[in-house]
Formats: structure tokens, C-alpha cells, sequence
């Protein structure tokens, strides 16, 4: 979501100072609502007839409540395009405007609706993703330029893209406000008029609360972005190593020891037989070096799978349930290849569901399921392995399961843990794939 810098000097101080207001509007809007309530009612109950007051009173106090509503949505982290939604429609009823909209400036020059509400004159409604290029006298171009508050109280002289959309519209007259987005400028929120008059001089003033919330919420979506980002490519680096390490261990270690078993064998057998003593020194360490290399091919399995990255995941889960002490069931219904995050992250959430299982809840049975399935418009690996022992995990306890529940979320994915003592423990993650193809 990235937009032109902000000018006049519009940085980072403003950012900070403009998401600190709008996270304190929700607690500072709950007492508002309440001081305006009172107002309200002596409004009403003053004797001298207070009929204009006791109006101002409940507009602000429906103000008040739209931002209360909106700035709920932004602390419950809500998705930027619900907000977009909540915002366009709650400024419209608040302005009793004829059109509201939320637009976004794009790096190409254009700029795109993302909001949009109407109000029984509007002459028609324009779809969510409608793009426009910048240029002319309009308001999304004098915002763009001055990255100020910007009005028009006359479409006969607009020009642009926008002006002419503005006409087919049926626009009188309009106010914009810069939403600044990390000292940046990101869009703007309008509002518009049918009738022949402008909008109330204060219009800009009120529109600055609800753009405040915008920039919060974008600002959000954006760290979380950043955040997940930045945990995948620590994952991605993690996995990287580990396959280093296990082709280092398979190519070095693990060739050498088979080098010097296969020696002491050869030797073994060119000993006299009056050399028992020392033959039976050789069979003790080949044993031994034959041992080793298979613990060591036991780590370097646990360290990066090689069956995983050659055959795919059913075999690789296949192998697991074969190592585990505890009978498993497996059900694995995943019929193609599927990106190596993906694969990897449910290889080790299994492994460790199996470990868990066997070792520290003293499980005898474990059923592993494995599918994909398509979900709000998205394919998603599902997996979930359950277990009938004493139950009592929790993924706050400091178990594998944290770091599990890293992986899956950097990739985008949810993982949930329901373990009742006594009662058994289901690990379930749902990892995402992509857009839905009808799988």
C-alpha cells in the first residue's frame, strides 16, 4: 500500500502523534458518550427551550458513536478492507452525505476507490476497485499535490478523470482529507453533495477523526505484514540451514563412518585365526562405528528430512509413524506436491504432536490426518493429529508446540491446541495454499 511522501514536511513525528490519537479516541469516545448523554438531556429538559443545542448535542454524540464504532473495529485489528467498509458508511450517515469514498494513491499514478457508500441521491453506485488517473482539477489530484484537506464547491470548472466522474456522478460540491499513513501520503477519504450548496465549513474537521482511525488501521495491517513477513524469512533461513547441515552431515560424517566400518571389517577378515583377541576388539568397533551411524542418520533426519524433500509428505509421515513407540493411523490425503514451507511445517508439526503423544502423554492410540480443502475462497492444507492420553498440553507451557505455532503463522496459517486432562489432546493447523482450484 505504498502512496507519494507526504509534503510540507508531513513525517514520522505526525505519524506517531496521529496513531496515538486514534488509539486513545476509543477509550477517550467511551466517556465523550456519556458526557454527551447528560448534555443532552438537560438540553432537553431546559425549561428556556434548548431545541438547537439539544440537535448539536445528539449529532455530536452520533459522531462520537460512528468513531466508537470504528475505532473498536481498528483495536480488534480488523482487516483493512472491513475497515475501509465500516469507516466510508459510518462518515456518510454521521455527514448525511449523498456519496462517501475511500481511495487509495497508487504507485502508477492512478488512484483506486476502496470504499464506498451512497445515500438516496446519489445518482449510482461505483464499484469497489474503480481506478482513475490523476491529473486535472479534482479533488484527488489537489490532495495529491498539497497533501492538505482540499474542497470543491463547483464542478462546472473540474477537470481530470476525476472531474468528469465527479459530473457523471451528479457531484455538486465535495471535501477531501489526506489519510497520512507513517508520514506518508496513502489516499483520502471524500465526502460528496448533490445538492447546489457546499458542505458545512467544518466538514474537514470532522472528517480528520475518521482518517486518524484509517491511518491506524493501515499502519497495523502493515506492521503485522512486516512482522509475519519478517518471521518467514527467519523460518525460511532456519530451514535452509538445516538442509546445509544435513547434506554436510550425509556428504562428511556419515560417509566417513561408513568408510571406516566397511576398513574394520576388511581387516577383520584378514586377520589370522590366531589373532581372536584382536579380531573380536575389530567386530567391537565396527559395531560401534555402525551404531554411531545410525544415530547419526537418526539426527540428521530430525535435523531436515531428506524423504521429505525427495519423496513428499505421505512418505515422510509415513516414516514417522513407523519410528513412533505408540500405534498410529494415518489418513493422508494430500495427492500432490505442495510448496516446501508448507510441506515442511506439517512434517514437523506432526513429529512433534507424535512425540509428544508417545512421551509425555503416555498415549496408546494417535490418529494423524492430513487433507486439503478449500475455505473462503482458499485452499488450505489441514492437519490434525489426535491422541487418547492424559491430556493437559498447552501451548503457553514453553513445549515444541510454541515453536511450531511460529512456523504455522509466519506462513500465514492458525494452529490451535484442545487438550483437556484426562481426556486426550487434538493438534490442529490449517495452512494456506493459495486461491481455491477445486481440489
Amino acid at each position: 500500500m505504498r502512496g507519494a511522501t507526504a509534503p510540507n514536511g508531513a513525517g514520522r513525528g505526525r505519524s506517531a502523534v496521529t496513531r496515538a490519537r486514534a488509539l486513545a479516541m476509543l477509550i477517550a469516545s467511551a466517556a465523550a458518550g456519556y458526557v454527551v448523554g447528560e448534555l443532552a438531556a438537560r438540553a432537553r429538559r431546559d425549561t428556556r427551550g434548548s431545541e438547537s443545542l439539544a440537535g448539536d448535542v445528539d449529532g455530536f454524540g452520533e459522531e462520537q458513536a460512528a468513531l466508537r464504532r470504528v475505532a473498536t473495529l481498528v483495536a480488534q485489528g480488523a482487516a483493512p478492507e472491513e475497515v475501509f467498509a465500516a469507516v466510508t458508511a459510518e462518515v456518510g450517515r454521521v455527514l448525511h452525505a449523498d456519496f462517501t469514498s475511500t481511495v487509495r494513491y497508487d504507485p502508477d499514478g492512478a488512484a483506486t476507490i476502496l470504499g464506498v457508500w451512497r445515500g438516496t441521491a446519489a445518482a449510482s453506485p461505483i464499484p469497489v476497485g474503480t481506478r482513475f488517473n490523476l491529473g486535472g482539477r479534482n479533488l484527488t489530484t489537489l490532495v495529491f499535490t498539497t497533501g492538505r484537506p482540499a474542497r470543491i464547491d463547483d464542478y462546472a470548472t473540474a477537470s481530470g478523470e476525476g472531474g468528469e466522474l465527479a459530473r457523471a456522478w451528479n457531484f455538486s460540491a465535495s471535501v477531501a482529507v489526506p489519510v497520512i499513513v507513517e508520514g506518508r501520503l496513502w489516499g483520502l477519504m471524500s465526502v460528496s453533495s448533490a445538492r447546489a450548496q457546499p458542505l458545512p465549513a467544518d466538514t474537514e474537521a470532522r472528517l480528520a477523526g475518521f482518517t486518524e482511525l484509517v491511518a491506524t488501521a493501515l499502519a497495523n495491517a502493515e506492521s503485522q505484514a512486516q512482522l509475519t513477513a519478517s518471521r518467514a524469512r527467519i523460518v525460511a533461513a532456519a530451514d535452509q540451514a538445516r538442509r546445509r547441515i544435513e547434506r554436510d552431515l550425509h556428504d562428511g560424517a556419515q560417509q566417513r563412518l561408513v568408510t571406516l566400518a566397511m576398513e574394520l571389517q576388511l581387516a577383520r577378515t584378514a586377520l589370522p585365526p590366531e589373532a581372536a583377541e584382536l579380531a573380536a576388539q575389530l567386530d567391537e568397533l565396527a559395531a560401534e562405528a555402525t551404531s554411531t551411524l545410525d544415530e547419526l542418520r537418526e539426527l540428521a533426519r530430525g535435523i531436515h528430512p531428506a524423504l521429505l524433500v525427495e519423496g513428499g509428505l505421505p512418505p515422510a509421515l509415513k516414516a514417522l509413524a513407523r519410528r513412533c513407540t505408540t500405534p498410529v493411523r494415518l489418513d493422508v490425503r494430500a495427492d500432490r506436491r505442495l510448496p516446501e514451507p508448507i510441506e515442511i511445517a506439517a512434517y514437523y508439526l506432526v513429529a512433534e504432536a507424535l512425540t509428544n503423544a508417545a512421551k509425555h502423554a503416555h498415549a496408546s492410540a494417535i490418529h494423524v490426518q492430513v487433507d486439503t480443502a478449500a475455505a473462503d475462497g482458499v485452499d488450505a492444507l489441514r492437519v490434525c493429529v489426535r491422541d487418547n492420553g492424559r491430556g493437559g498440553a498447552d501451548l503457553s507451557g514453553g513445549s515444541g508446540l510454541v515453536g511450531l505455532q511460529d512456523r504455522v503463522e509466519a506462513l500465514g496459517g492458525r494452529l490451535s491446541v484442545q487438550s483437556v486432562s484426562g481426556a486426550g489432546t487434538a493438534v490442529q493447523a490449517e495452512l494456506p495454499l493459495g486461491p481455491a482450484r477445486g481440489l
